[in-house]
């Protein structure tokens, strides 16, 4: 994912710099070029030769090596990210005030391209004044800044500090290099998977959706540059990309609720959650024995969200349903398109070469309510989301 990218890696005087191999050693497993720069003091954290060999390149630290100058404006302008951690508190001071009193920051002010911090330091170091007001300043410059985390420091106490894990700056630096701005400051609301209805504290009725379509629609519009919402039934689907915000249900009721909390905020509902439509009008408290030969349960339905979103829906909101038909596929999607005042409506056929549930492959077609329709071949449900996002940001 980051193949070909030129990243100046900045290391300053921080415990947190043992990090820093690991990083390094992450970045150029994903086919990144890495140049190392550290600052003076950072040599009592890291070996200057660790990070050389890991890198093999040179490390840079003094104006003068070897009796050599280093260049300090061609080494700034030779990458495409300056990626600083761990950052420390004094170095943040320097950069926001522009001080240049070593190399490192000598470099820092002539680059050119993006610049990424990730702060590291006591909490009551990031939480003074001061240094707020630093981050403040850097932000402003149009540098991002990896927020650091929650967890033992090395004073020995319990807090907010710590440089972000190498594993998650990793993913923050995949999602800038492939995110696009088609949608770059849309709100996005996503369901997936199904919902469980329970009949007793162990039986429910369900249905086979696997969430995959949901979880690829909420990737697809995140890496379109949106900001993302996805509520899910049960699934087993691990979401990897930590900046989708999950929300977990399991029923139809705490679909709905979970739903009507978020959708007020978002530019785009996309309701592809298999939604149950009936539930057990009485859940009983205990395990129902088998006693009788025969066996009943009232159901009652549940509420229908893609219709209620569709009464309350904003002028400049954009409302999406999911119809899954197994006969007359455009005849009952037409009919679910105007019944639930929907702006599209994302037809699946089910059919036996075309499974639906659980599979990694699927064909749409996708119906608005101006009458046009446009179908999307088979394809691999990751492929099948981005030419939905895809059509939906150009419409």
């Amino acid at each position: 994912m980051l193949s070909g990218k030129k990243i100046l890696l900045g290391i300053t005087a921080s415990i947190a710099a043992y990090k820093s191999i690991i990083l390094l050693r992450l970045l150029i497993k994903e086919g990144a070029e890495v140049k190392v720069l550290i600052t003076p003091a950072a040599k009592n954290f890291i070996s200057p030769v660790i990070l050389s060999t890991f890198s093999s390149h040179k490390v840079y630290c003094e104006f003068v090596e070897n009796e050599q100058w280093e260049n300090h404006v061609l080494l700034g302008n030779w990458a495409d990210l300056f990626l600083i951690a761990p950052l420390s508190c004094n170095t943040l001071a320097k950069m926001a005030n522009g001080i240049c009193d070593n190399f490192f920051l000598a470099t820092y002010l002539s680059a050119k391209c993006s610049i990424i911090i990730c702060p590291a330091m006591d909490e009551d170091m990031l939480n003074h004044k001061a240094t707020k007001k630093n981050l403040e300043t850097l932000s402003s410059f149009g540098h991002e800044i990896i927020d650091p985390k929650i967890g033992a420091l090395a004073s020995g106490i319990y807090g907010k500090g710590r440089m972000a894990e190498p594993e998650e700056i990793i993913l923050f630096l995949e999602q800038k290099f492939t995110r696009n701005k088609i949608l770059m400051h849309k709100k996005v609301l996503v369901t997936a998977g199904p919902t469980k209805e329970y009949i007793d504290p162990v039986r429910y009725i369900s249905n086979e959706s696997s969430g995959k379509m949901g979880f690829a629609l909420a990737t697809a519009f995140f890496e379109a540059g949106a900001d993302v919402v996805l509520i899910s039934g049960p699934v087993n689907i691990n979401l990897s990309n930590k900046n989708i915000k999950l929300i977990n249900v399991t029923s139809a009721h705490e679909m709905f609720e979970a739903v009507l909390k978020e959708q007020s905020n978002a530019d785009y509902l996309i309701l592809n959650a298999a939604v149950a439509d009936y539930t057990p009008l009485k859940v009983a408290n205990n395990k129902i024995k088998k006693e009788n030969v025969e066996f009943s349960i009232t159901l009652t339905k549940t509420t229908d969200i893609l219709a209620e979103l569709g009464k309350i829906k904003r002028q400049n909101q954009v409302l999406v349903g999911f119809a899954l038909e197994t006969n007359d596929f455009k005849k009952h999607a037409e009919k679910k398109l105007k019944e639930k005042n929907a702006d599209y409506i994302i037809l699946n056929k089910l059919e036996v070469n075309n499974p639906c549930f659980n599979a990694d492959f699927n064909e749409v077609t996708i119906m608005n309510n101006l009458g046009e329709s446009i179908d999307i071949p088979k394809n691999s449900k990751k492929e099948i989301a981005e030419s939905i996002v895809l059509y939906l940001a150009k419409k």
